[in-house]
């Protein structure tokens, strides 16, 4: 195969998605020396890049799976949402291997996505026949997907380990698609959030791939340093908070048998932060993190309440809430990152957040598909920015944390074997932390003793 090669650029479709939260720089007058870590490199926004499109894609094949089994009014929707992902994905390999390159790659990666629908339809027919073909044929895509990577790659990324990582990716979606037809919720959504955090492995194994072979194009910058690795830990748990937060809205509203489970999950994205934060500064310290950042969570759980119940009044003051809540969060990141986000930024980004989470709930209840899914890959993209912003700061608040470290060979991912677990953080994450729980003593004599706790 003789591919064009040429840095990859962000898809234009994926790029609007994506307004600017906030611009971190340092303080007015202070000069930063050429080796100030950063989170911002050619290397770490191609990583970011793809960690966002290719966890996007486990999400919504996952749901698009969901939705086909339920013979849901939005199935087509989901699907199609899936599918723009897709493109978006394509483009972005026929940017680094040309046209040629990335139609040949869209042809195999939509393969696996009409086998896996294979497999939701002969499920649905009690058809074993047709479910051993569509797992045939996902083997069989395993091994072209494996040795197209390879091949792109000038063999940086082997495909045996390949076809593990691969296989991975496979099981995890059929798992969490087998549980959720058996009605075993808590093992879907367990699947889901491990399907999910596996890409993002995959995102650096493959972002570290493209920048070795094109490393004059990227300008010699690493995937793998401690200041990416923070960023893309926020990306991870920032986008799955918006993920779970929209598909919990979804199943409340409908009444879903597993709305609990995926209210858990949502909540156990939170814990994960809370967990972190008690781990360090102990647990009074994580329980005043988890009211803090759970409050708005309870805030839309509020609102789909009032919806389902028609309340008008309920509904507004919950939009209330969550205008006290926009400006109570500014404040305090505001404050935790000495002013390098600054709290009116913050409160058009949180705006943001929460109207996109809105628009997408309330197309859903009018029914309004293609407007839902916009909205959900609005809100998901959004959230890598918010990330980016986030890790940012906290470098430029702590240099010397996140000083590079010479690389020494390709970095441990999700490109082959078993995925990390799901709600994994490298050690970096602890500066988010620390960054973070420092204004938690600060203010606690302020945190409103009448806050809510979601789980409760």
């Amino acid at each position: 195969m003789n591919w064009k090669k040429s840095v990859l650029a962000i898809p234009l479709s994926f790029s609007l998605l994506i307004p600017t939260v906030a611009t971190v720089s340092a303080h007015d007058g202070e000069n930063h020396a050429q080796s100030h870590p950063t989170v911002t490199s050619p290397a770490s926004d191609l990583r970011a890049t793809l960690d966002a499109l290719l966890s996007e894609h486990a999400y919504l094949a996952v749901i698009t799976m969901q939705k086909g089994i339920d013979g849901a009014e939005d199935f087509e929707a989901a699907a199609g949402a899936l599918n723009q992902n897709t493109e978006d994905l394509s483009n972005a390999v026929a940017s680094v291997y040309g046209e040629e390159g990335g139609k040949q790659f869209k042809e195999i990666w939509s393969s696996h996505i009409g086998y896996f629908v294979n497999y939701v339809t002969a499920t649905a027919k009690n058809d074993q026949a047709g479910k051993d073909q569509a797992l045939a044929d996902l083997e069989e895509y395993k091994v072209k997907q494996a040795a197209f990577l390879d091949t792109a790659t000038e063999s940086r990324l082997k495909a045996a380990e390949l076809e593990e990582g691969l296989q991975v990716h496979i099981e995890q979606l059929l798992w969490a698609f087998d549980n959720y037809k058996a009605g075993d919720f808590e093992k879907t959504y367990e699947n889901l959030r491990h399907s999910m955090h596996h890409m993002f492995g995959t995102g650096k194994g493959l972002s570290w791939a493209i920048t070795d072979q094109f490393a004059d194009k990227f300008e010699k910058t690493s995937v793998d340093t401690p200041a990416a690795d923070l960023r893309a830990d926020l990306n991870y748990l920032l986008s799955e908070h918006a993920a779970f937060a929209i598909l919990a809205m979804q199943k409340g509203i409908s009444g879903a048998k597993d709305f609990e489970a995926s209210a858990a999950a949502l909540n156990q994205n939170t814990e994960d932060l809370s967990k972190a934060v008690a781990s360090i500064y102990g647990e009074e310290a994580g329980g005043q993190f988890k009211e803090i950042w759970g409050s708005h969570i309870g805030y839309f759980v509020d609102y789909v309440k009032a919806t389902g119940a028609k309340d008008e009044a309920a509904k507004k003051q919950a939009i209330a809430e969550l205008e006290e809540y926009k400006v109570e969060q500014a404040k305090f990141l505001d404050a935790t990152t000495e002013g390098r986000l600054k709290a009116a930024d913050l409160e058009a980004g949180l705006q943001m957040h929460i109207d996109e989470l809105l628009k997408a709930f309330n197309s859903y209840t009018e029914k309004d598909y293609a407007t839902t899914y916009e909205n959900v890959r609005e809100a998901y993209a959004h959230m890598f920015d918010v990330g980016g912003g986030l890790s940012g700061a906290i470098v430029d608040q702590h240099p010397e944390k996140f000083q590079e470290k010479m690389p020494t060979d390709m970095p441990k991912t999700g490109m082959g074997g078993a995925s990390e677990q799901a709600g994994g953080i490298s050690s970096t994450m602890q500066w988010l932390l620390i960054a973070m729980v420092s204004l938690i003593i600060l203010s606690a004599v302020t945190v409103r003793a009448t806050k809510r706790n979601p789980q409760e």
